[in-house]
């Protein structure tokens, strides 16, 4: 398969999330796994999408070690720009923003 993209388990937002790690484009396209701005609450910032759109919020949230791992450069969230700061730091700065209401 072009890039080889890898599968990326983290569940929650929905039970069978899945995100796709790109190494040869150091990306990960997150999709609602993790969010920049929250399209429920408008919050800013990466974070897990608010509680009322999460099947299990402390899943969501143990969930983002999956995406931490892959330590890419580029996150591609489902709501929001890119975050380039990279993989760790966006899951750092969610767990900072705590859990969604």
């Amino acid at each position: 398969m072009p890039g080889s993209p890898v599968v990326v388990v983290s569940p929650a937002h929905t039970w069978g999330r899945r995100a796709l790690h790109l190494p040869d484009r150091d990306a990960l396209i997150a999709g609602d796994a993790l969010v920049t701005p929250d399209p429920y609450d408008a919050r800013t910032g990466p974070r897990v999408v608010a509680g009322a759109a999460t099947a299990d919020v402390p899943l969501a949230l143990a969930s983002l070690d999956a995406l931490a791992v892959t330590g890419t450069r580029v996150l591609l969230p489902g709501h929001g720009d890119p975050w380039r700061g990279g993989a760790v730091a966006a899951v750092e700065a969610a767990r900072t923003a705590g859990r969604p209401d």
